[in-house]
């Protein structure tokens, strides 16, 4: 089957396949079962068959999946050897956490350049990364797709229309403004505000059971 024929439920769920087979792969373990996997990511076993079965015969009946081969396979289906260069706008307190962590568990990731409108964290590096003045985002984004927003709400529409006219195709908007952009481009939206209520009210009215 065609990657882009995927259900895009299953396709957000291969990186959480990846990263348990890379820690399995990491600990010298040749093969899992789904059950394992399935313990592991909280995802259940039927779910993880029919989610490796758009991608052909990944495993075998009762011998499980071979360790290697899955991430191999994950590996080159989540284009992990390519690497993926990110702009980081507004260095505030989730930006900067952002900046030191870096996507340190995920090799081709990589926020490299930020961008604030604070002269005093402009000229600066966080944790290796440069900050530049959002007034040069024309001049210094070059050859980068992704972008992540982590500034206030007033300011994500026209930061994210700026975006898109030099050239961004996905934007991780962390703001809890809904952004407009144009039908070709990409935007996840994380408000985590809207996340931890949410938890909140689940804890108050479901138990675990009834999911």
């Amino acid at each position: 089957m065609e990657q882009n024929k995927i259900p895009q439920a299953t396709a957000k769920r291969l990186p959480l396949y990846y990263r348990f087979l890379n820690n399995l792969y990491q600990q010298g373990k040749m093969r899992v079962s789904s059950k394992e996997l399935s313990e592991a990511v909280k995802v259940d076993s039927a779910t993880i068959r029919r989610d490796f079965s758009y991608f052909g015969a990944l495993g075998k009946k009762g011998y499980g999946y071979n360790v290697e081969y899955l991430l191999g396979f994950f590996k080159s289906t989540l284009d992990q050897h390519e690497t993926t260069n990110v702009a980081l706008i507004g260095v505030g307190n989730l930006g900067t956490a952002f900046l030191h962590y870096n996507f340190l568990k995920n090799n081709n990731i990589r926020i490299t350049m930020a961008f604030d409108a604070d002269e005093s964290k402009v000229g600066n590096e966080v944790g290796g990364v440069p900050i530049y003045h959002v007034n040069e985002l024309e001049d210094k984004i070059k050859g980068i797709e992704v972008a992540i927003l982590t500034i206030p709400a007033e300011e994500a529409d026209a930061t994210a229309n700026r975006l898109v006219d030099i050239g961004i195709k996905g934007i991780l908007n962390f703001t809890p403004a809904r952004i407009t952009v144009p039908n070709h481009i990409r935007v996840h939206h994380i408000d985590l505000t809207v996340e931890l209520q949410s938890l909140v009210y689940f804890l108050k009215h479901y138990s675990l059971d009834e999911e």
